[in-house]
């Protein structure tokens, strides 16, 4: 599995911006797709995720009510909608996707992550 992002760049606080990530490769045994991102000096965390199949979705206290993440199963893409953004928004936004393949044995998980793009969030 591939993952593109696109979308990042440098905006001031208050306005929006939108990401998009893109699969590619074997993306029928993607169930799960998020974003993910890194400030300097800290952990990457996970910022909002969508299961495929059901839209069911996830995300961090500090981007309710301001993110939304979406996707389009037929393009194998998901979007992350910015709204509101804030100074500590400012990191690298991680696209990530989770394959799952079953076994007899059990059941294999791998994770997936696009090379990251940059939000810079300007006060």
């Amino acid at each position: 599995v591939q993952l593109a992002e696109s979308g990042g760049g440098l905006v001031q606080t208050g306005t929006s911006l939108r990401l998009s990530c893109a699969a590619s490769g074997r993306t029928v045994d993607i169930d799960v797709m998020g974003w993910y991102r890194q400030a300097p000096g800290k952990q990457r965390e996970s910022v909002a995720s969508i299961t495929l199949t059901s839209g069911d979705t996830t995300y961090t206290d500090p981007v309710k009510g301001r993110f939304t993440i979406s996707r389009d199963n037929a393009k194998n893409t998901i979007d992350l909608q910015m709204n509101n953004l804030k100074p500590e928004d400012t990191a690298v936004y991680y696209c990530h996707a989770r394959v799952r393949v079953p076994t007899i044995e059990r059941v294999f998980e791998y994770d997936y992550w696009g090379q990251g793009t940059q939000v810079t969030v300007s006060s």
